[in-house]
């Protein structure tokens, strides 16, 4: 997976050393544009939108929160007792989220750096993967399903970059968020070209749209493989 490999660690680049303090930011409480306001209130929805994908009760179950951050999503999914997996490209943003999570939680979670494919992460009940996938193509997302898919009992959740008119504005602009700290190109997809791509490279289970956030500069489409 040269292509993803490739993508990675320009992802890598971006989160690690270009925006760590942007997103330590956007991830808190702490008064952001208002561009990003947009950007956070969106992916609030979001992530509420990917987390009622799952049983109420995780108690027991081990769950990949797949490109973790700042560790939002990890502290919900604690908080509903599952055993949490959390990796992420970025060994910045893994120690904030770290040192975010309280005492209470920190025997359920597993804080990482790296590749969320990696095989070594063991088998799942449930992948949550938040704005992971949105810098790769269709084939090499494809790739990815397949290789999580072999490892994960249930439902895995991710989004995608919809193939809207207002994305696709956006898109061609460049302007989701300003040139100094820009993030990697996010790549727009429709369902229907992903799930064709999903069964030309091996994924199993039907690739289901779940629903899709807008909220100003924010635009994400959730997506799910259910057992």
């Amino acid at each position: 997976m040269a292509a993803y490999d490739q993508t990675l660690a320009r992802v890598e680049t971006y989160f690690d050393k270009t925006a760590t303090k942007t997103w330590e930011a956007l991830t808190s409480d702490a008064p952001v544009s208002k561009i990003r306001e947009t950007v956070r209130a969106g992916r609030d929805r979001m992530r509420d939108l990917m987390l009622s994908r799952l049983p109420e009760d995780l108690t027991g179950q081990r769950v990949l929160d797949a490109g973790c951050g700042a560790g939002q999503m990890t502290v919900e999914l604690a908080a509903r007792g599952a055993q949490v997996v959390a990796i992420d490209i970025s060994p910045s943003l893994v120690e904030i989220a770290r040192k975010r999570l309280s005492r209470h939680h920190r025997h359920l979670v597993d804080f990482q750096s790296g590749d969320m494919l990696d095989p070594a992460l063991g088998t799942f009940d449930h992948v949550l993967a938040m704005d992971s996938l949105i810098y790769y193509s269709a084939p090499d997302i494809a790739k990815a399903l397949a290789k999580l898919e072999q490892r994960v009992g249930g439902t895995t959740v991710f989004t995608v970059a919809p193939r809207t008119p207002a994305l696709m504005a956006m898109w061609y602009a460049g302007k989701l968020f300003p040139r100094s700290d820009r993030s990697p190109v996010m790549i727009p997809h429709s369902h229907a070209r992903l799930a064709e791509a999903a069964q030309a490279g091996g994924v199993r289970r039907l690739l289901r749209p779940v629903d899709q956030i807008t909220s100003g500069f924010y635009i994400s489409q959730a997506m799910e493989l259910r057992a």
